[in-house]
C-alpha cells in the first residue's frame, strides 16, 4: 500500500498565514501540519508516501527530506503547471514507491483528522471496490462535494458544491481516497482534471464500484484562518483522541515580581521569554516569543520571535511571525501576518 499527499495548492483560503509558508508546513501545535497526516499514515502501516507538491516545493523538502527522521520514505512530485486533483495522482502515478499494482490512499493535504485508514482500507478491498470516498456529515454541503449512496454504500450520485435545491443530504467528500491503479486509464495524460469534476461524476456514470467510507469521529479542513485557530484549540483540549501532543516542562518566569502563569493545556515553546505577570491560557507560542509584564494571550496562536507589549491582550486571534503587539493593545478575534505591528495601547 502506498500512498499521495496532494499538497501543491497555494493555500490561498489560507492566507495571510500561507503567504511566505506553504500550507503544508503551516505549523500546527508547532509542527508542520503535514507531520499529523504522516503520522495517520504511519498508524495504517503506510509509510511509501508520495508528496505532490506545485508552490514552493523546496521549502516543504528541506522540512522533510527523505522522511526517515519521521519513520517513512517520502518523494516529491512537483507541478511545472497545476494538473488538478485527479491530474496530480495521474502525474504522481509514475513516481510510486511499491509499483502499480498498488492501490493508493491519497489525502488532500489541508485534513486533520483521526480516520481509521487501515478500516479504510479493509472496507475498500471487502467491497472489491475501484475507487472509495470517506465521507463525513456536515451543516452546510454546499461548500463541498456532496454524495449519495445506497445502503450498500455504493455511490449513486456525486455532486461539487450544490446549490441549495441539489443539497439533499448532508453527507460531504472529506478528501481521502482509495484508489485501484485502473483508476488511472479513466484520466487524461498531462492534463488539468479535477477528482471532485471529472473522475468522481464519470465513475458514477459509467457504473463503476464506487463506495463510501462513513466517518463519524474528527474531521477538519483547516483551510481558513478560523478554522487553523479552532484546530490548535481541538488539539488543545483532546478532542482529536489519536494525537499526543508534547508539552515540555518549563518553569513559569520569575524575576523579581509576579510570576507568569502557564496553563495546562498551553504550548510554549521553550526559547520564549515570559516577563512577570504574563498570562497563557489555552495558547500556543512558537519559537522565541517575548511576552511582556502583565500581557495575557488567550485562545490564540502566535508565531516565532513575535513580541507582545506590557498589559496587552490578545484573545481569539493569530499572529504571524515577528509580530509586534505594542502596550496596552487590545486584539480581539484578529488574523495577522507575518511582520505585523500594532502601536501602543491599538484596540482592533
Amino acid at each position: 500500500m502506498q500512498a499521495l499527499i496532494l499538497a501543491g495548492g497555494k493555500g490561498i483560503r489560507l492566507r495571510p498565514l500561507t503567504i511566505h509558508t506553504p500550507k503544508p508546513i503551516v505549523p500546527l501545535a508547532n509542527r508542520p501540519f503535514l507531520h499529523y497526516q504522516i503520522e495517520l499514515l504511519k498508524r495504517a502501516g503506510i509509510t511509501d508516501i508520495t508528496l505532490s507538491l506545485s508552490y514552493q516545493p523546496n521549502k516543504i523538502e528541506e522540512v522533510f527530506g527523505d522522511g526517515s527522521e519521521h519513520g517513512v520514505r517520502i518523494r516529491y512530485t512537483v507541478e511545472a503547471d497545476p494538473l488538478g486533483t485527479a491530474g496530480a495522482f495521474k502525474h504522481s502515478s509514475g513516481h510510486a514507491h511499491t509499483g502499480s499494482q498498488a492501490a493508493t490512499v491519497v489525502l488532500n493535504g489541508d485534513i486533520l483528522t483521526n480516520v481509521n485508514l487501515a478500516e479504510l482500507v479493509a472496507y475498500h478491498h471487502r467491497q472489491a471496490a475501484l475507487a472509495t470516498i470517506v465521507t463525513v456529515p456536515v451543516e452546510n454541503p454546499s461548500l463541498y462535494g456532496m454524495l449519495e449512496s445506497d445502503e450498500t454504500g455504493r455511490v449513486l450520485r456525486y455532486v461539487e458544491k450544490p446549490k441549495p435545491e441539489e443539497a439533499v443530504c448532508k453527507t460531504i467528500n472529506a478528501g481521502i481516497y482509495v484508489l485501484e491503479p485502473r483508476v488511472l486509464e479513466l484520466i487524461p495524460e498531462e492534463e488539468n482534471y479535477s477528482f471532485e469534476l471529472g473522475l468522481f461524476p464519470k465513475l458514477v456514470a459509467a457504473g463503476e464500484r464506487f463506495y463510501t467510507f462513513g466517518w463519524h469521529d474528527y474531521w477538519l479542513d483547516i483551510g481558513a484562518p478560523q478554522r487553523y485557530l479552532q484546530a490548535h484549540d481541538d488539539l488543545l483540549n483532546g478532542r482529536i483522541k489519536t494525537f499526543q501532543l508534547t508539552r515540555e516542562p518549563r518553569a513559569a518566569a520569575q524575576t523579581a515580581g509576579e510570576a507568569a502563569k502557564i496553563d495546562k493545556l498551553s504550548i510554549v515553546h521553550p526559547t520564549c521569554t515570559l516577563k512577570p505577570g504574563a498570562e497563557i491560557i489555552n495558547s500556543v507560542l512558537g519559537a522565541n516569543c517575548v511576552i511582556e509584564e502583565r500581557a495575557r494571550i488567550e485562545n490564540s496562536v502566535l508565531w516565532s520571535s513575535t513580541r507582545v507589549g506590557q498589559s496587552a491582550v490578545v484573545h481569539r486571534s493569530f499572529v504571524g511571525k515577528g509580530g509586534i503587539i505594542g502596550r496596552n493593545t487590545t486584539i480581539e478575534g484578529a488574523i495577522l501576518g507575518d511582520k505585523s505591528s500594532l502601536t501602543d495601547y491599538s484596540i482592533i
